[in-house]
């Protein structure tokens, strides 16, 4: 099979070793798009991103100067969508890092890269994914890359009482309180806070609020009403899911459901 002969899309499970640190591995290539700008949405992983023919051209909306060209890069947490720009073409490999992730394969805490676009060296690997003829011979660079990263690491682990909170804000959907959150790992509130945010770049109130759109968002691309996605996602009314939306999305549900296509970044949330 030749590159230009790949499948528009496909997903593997990372190596059983990488569980936990990363979800999944998603090859996509689109020739046939409508040219415009794709919204990137928040959601509880960091992103990489290796573009293949053409760089990936991305930026924050808040932000027109952050805008450049990648051709590998890894995006931090965020509460504000990213701007993608394309001309109708895609071609490129995904995958969803933890917090933990990325201290082990990045060799930094989530902290330091939230909110930030950065462009990653991987010469040997990109040019062995590049001339590779299958999403499958693409994946196995990607395990060699990551395994042998996470054989060098030398990151610390995160502090127990941060893993919880983290897992805990997931698991409740973004429903349960900071003020619980302290009480469960004996912190105060204030200093829970702080730790949470040095860890992982956004604070546990903020956390809980993406992972809550999250799920919004994965109950729209799964087809439910907007009204009943709401009120299954304790949003007071359909009125403050789409300003929720506007806020960290940059669009509204229904404009979301228009533009949505198997895309970079589309997959995070719904997993």
């Amino acid at each position: 099979m030749t590159v230009g002969q790949l499948p528009a899309h496909e997903r593997r499970a990372a190596h059983p070793a990488l569980r936990g640190l990363v979800a999944d591995y998603h090859g996509y290539r689109y020739d046939s798009l409508p040219p415009g700008v794709h919204h990137g949405l928040p959601s509880a992983t960091l992103t990489v991103v290796v573009a293949f023919d053409e760089p990936l051209d991305v930026g924050w909306q808040s932000d027109p100067g952050s805008r450049g060209r990648h051709w590998a890069m890894v995006s931090g947490l965020h509460a504000e969508p990213a701007l993608i720009h394309h001309a109708g073409f895609q071609h490129g490999v995904q995958l969803e890092l933890t917090p933990w992730g990325a201290r082990a394969l990045l060799g930094a805490p989530a902290g330091a890269l939230a909110g930030e676009l950065v462009s990653l060296q991987l010469p040997r690997a990109y040019d062995a994914m590049a001339s590779a003829g299958s999403w499958p011979e693409r994946f196995e660079v990607l395990d060699r890359l990551m395994l042998g990263r996470l054989a060098a690491s030398e990151q610390p682990p995160i502090r127990g009482e941060l893993v919880h909170a983290w897992r805990r804000i997931r698991q409740s959907r973004g429903a349960v309180r900071v003020a619980d959150l302290a009480e469960e790992v004996g912190w105060s509130r204030r200093h829970l806070t702080q730790r949470f945010t040095d860890e992982y770049g956004i604070g546990p109130k903020q956390a809980a609020r993406v992972e809550r759109f999250a799920r919004a968002r994965s109950l729209l691309d799964q087809g439910s009403a907007v009204a009943d996605v709401a009120a299954r996602c304790g949003y007071a009314d359909q009125a403050h899911l789409t300003r929720e939306f506007r806020a960290l999305g940059g669009c509204t549900p229904t404009q979301w459901r228009q533009e949505s296509v198997p895309f970079v970044q589309d997959g995070a949330a719904a997993r």
